[in-house]
């Protein structure tokens, strides 16, 4: 007889960081999460995990709750696993926006679906690699302050750094950049995360005074408005450094729209955002078809939800960044198990599903 999806159970989680994440938006000392298990009948969990961001999402922690426990999770009851797309099609549209609570329940599906494969996940989404390497974002604070936290992110073994800017003027980026390029060498790759900080004609002369300048920025993500689709246009059209789409894209209709524009150069895939694994995988094959890498990314998330999105990172080709860092600035993770960090290195446990205990 076929697993019957059975039971959801969820528990709150609130994970002090090991320092405050300071953005254009906002500033995290603790996080606070959902952890979900999806069980069958057959006695296997399925975890997934949804985090409350209110100001790039709109779902909080009792919103995410509610919509698990008692709008989305009870739709699920009593189905059979085998009929997983009609599965992921009714989380999907059980409720419209709420792509956090989605992304969970999804999560934990194909967590489910991969354990009766036997296989880990990344192998069931594409097997494309077996590993990938993650930057680590440096967060706002004083030109010292950052120069620091750059400096003891190379001596862990980060190549890579995303530095968040557009909280001040262009004149203060501009020089916060200036310093750190200068104190960490020109073989370390930075990328810009402005989290929606700057007006387009702001953004473009700071990005071009940045290239002027030679400090080989590699990419900056969300230079404008997530609502700004033509600002973001505007940008792209005028840089010659790779603008990246995130908040402006949480679906495959954001994508297209974005693609048919002109609008960006990379797209950045989040789990919170596209509701979940499925959403993802095909905002990543549109963008592929039009010739645009993608990179997975994540919120202030535990080490379930990161580790999903770090097997879809692995699992296909086209998804050539990663920015996976959140579930190492937890103090702990509620969950063991999961994905491996060794610096900068994310591997996975030889396990089926996501590898959690």
């Amino acid at each position: 007889m076929e697993p019957v999806i059975k039971e959801i159970q969820t528990q709150e989680a609130a994970v002090p960081l090991k320092r405050p994440f300071k953005t254009a938006l906002r500033t995290v000392t603790t996080a606070q999460t959902l952890i979900v298990k999806v069980i069958t009948s057959d006695g296997k969990i399925g975890y997934g995990e949804a985090a409350p961001t209110p100001v790039i999402t709109g779902d909080t922690l009792p919103s995410i709750k509610e919509a698990v426990e008692n709008v989305i999770g009870p739709k699920i009851i009593d189905r059979q696993l085998v009929d997983s797309e009609d599965i992921k099609a009714t989380i999907d549209q059980a409720m419209v926006h709420n792509s956090s609570p989605k992304a969970a329940l999804n999560i934990a599906v194909n967590d489910l679906i991969a354990q009766s494969y036997g296989v880990p996940m990344y192998q069931l989404l594409g097997g494309h690699s077996d590993k990938i390497t993650t930057d680590y974002t440096v967060s706002v604070g004083t030109i010292e302050d950052m120069i620091a936290q750059a400096q003891d992110l190379i001596a862990k073994g980060f190549t890579t750094l995303k530095i968040k800017v557009g909280d001040d003027s262009e004149e203060a980026d501009l020089d916060k950049i200036v310093a750190i390029r200068k104190a960490v060498g020109s073989m370390i790759k930075i990328r810009l995360d402005a989290n929606q900080g700057w007006h387009p004609k702001q953004a473009v002369a700071v990005i071009n005074r940045m290239q002027d300048l030679d400090l080989k920025i590699e990419l900056v993500e969300q230079p404008v408005k997530a609502t700004d689709f033509d600002g973001l246009a505007y940008v792209t059209a005028n840089t010659t450094t790779m603008i990246m789409a995130d908040e402006s894209i949480f679906s495959v209709a954001d994508a297209a729209r974005i693609i048919k524009m002109h609008g960006c150069d990379i797209i950045n895939l989040k789990l919170m955002k596209a509701g979940g694994i499925d959403n993802a995988a095909k905002i990543n094959t549109l963008a592929e078809a039009a010739g645009i890498p993608c990179m997975v990314g994540s919120m202030i998330e535990s080490s379930v939800s990161v580790t999903a999105a770090a097997h879809l990172a692995a699992a296909k080709r086209n998804i050539r960044y990663v920015d996976l860092d959140a579930s190492m600035m937890f103090s702990s993770n509620p969950v063991s198990g999961g994905i491996i960090n060794q610096q900068n290195e994310i591997t996975f446990p030889d396990q089926p599903g996501l590898g959690f205990n």
